[in-house]
């Protein structure tokens, strides 16, 4: 609740088996949930999963096999579709490295292709209101194109080569969140950002070029 006591009416049974990592939010009050779990509240959901807003399993989302590995974030499109990035390499057995996007059913939507998708974990996403989707994570390649740890994608699945982030960060991209004006900032294990000092945090001009108005290493200093 509000002040911070639990909302009995919130009744998830056993829940997941295993950890949840990530939550997203439908505008109907669904909830999306991805992590390493293999069942919710004891039916079979790998890695994915739909509740209704009083924690049941939602039984209209079916994700078939689901992911064969961890889903790390989660997106939701105005248009309902859920895009999902994470460790997996499958969705319901079909060929998906790294990222997919899903129907509002949970059913993969085939006219989402990434080709060879990212060769490492995709930890983070952002959807731009464009529908371009923004990814970062420890890749450093998309569908055999070089992007180091960032990339935008369009709509389709395909790279959006005008967003340049070669070379970028020189460590994994955690975090990636969008702001009004379509800039970007970046968060991670990176101490570098083109070839330019930028400890854990950065932030991104529109072209993915870095922002150097943006400067974690000013003078002022935590007293």
């Amino acid at each position: 609740n509000a002040d911070g006591s639990l909302d009995a009416t919130f009744i998830p049974g056993t829940g997941a088996d295993n950890w949840i990592r990530s939550i997203a939010l439908q505008p109907d009050g669904k909830i999306i949930i991805g992590g390493g779990f293999n069942n919710y509240n004891g039916t079979g959901r790998n890695c994915i999963a739909r509740l209704n807003d009083d924690g049941s399993l939602d039984a209209s989302f079916v994700p078939g096999t689901g992911a064969n590995s961890v889903v790390e974030a989660i997106g939701i499109q105005p248009d309902g579709k859920i895009v999902v990035v994470g460790q997996f390499t499958t969705f319901n057995g079909v060929a998906r490295n790294r990222i997919a996007r899903l129907n509002a059913d949970g059913s993969l939507d085939a006219s989402f292709n990434p080709g060879t998708g990212a060769n490492n974990i995709i930890w983070s996403t952002t959807l731009q209101p464009d529908g371009k989707i923004i990814i970062g994570g420890t890749f450093t390649s998309y569908n055999g194109a070089s992007c180091d740890r960032i990339a935008r994608l369009n709509s389709d699945g395909g790279l959006d080569a005008s967003f340049n982030t070669f070379p970028g960060a020189n460590g994994g991209v955690r975090s990636v969140v969008l702001q009004p004006d379509g800039r970007v900032i970046i968060s991670g294990d990176f101490t570098n950002y083109s070839s330019t000092t930028n400890n854990f945090i950065a932030r991104l001009n529109m072209d993915g070029s870095l922002d150097a108005a943006f400067n974690p290493h000013g003078r002022d200093r935590c007293q």
